[in-house]
């Protein structure tokens, strides 16, 4: 693995406010990256978002559940660009 990769996929801590309060959250820097396009593409703030993901999670930490949507929210956007549609 080269450095680059390596450097690119260290985890950031950044605070985030979620209900009047704020918290730290552990992603690593491609996710809030794309966290923050999802949240500029919704006309929203990233703390909004994080929010809207914490009350919707269901049994995992929040970390998790900012990667689950992130990847979610990615694929469905390839899918819609791609005119191709998932298979269970």
């Amino acid at each position: 693995m080269t450095e680059d990769l390596v450097a690119k996929s260290a985890v950031v801590k950044r605070s985030v406010v979620i209900g009047g309060h704020k918290t730290s959250v552990s992603l690593e820097d491609a996710f809030w990256g794309r966290l923050k396009i999802i949240a500029a593409s919704q006309s929203g703030t990233l703390s909004k978002l994080v929010s809207e993901i914490d009350e919707r999670r269901e049994n995992s930490n929040l970390s998790s559940a900012i990667r689950v949507f992130v990847l979610e929210h990615t694929g469905a956007a390839a899918n819609h660009e791609t005119g191709s549609v998932q298979r269970r």
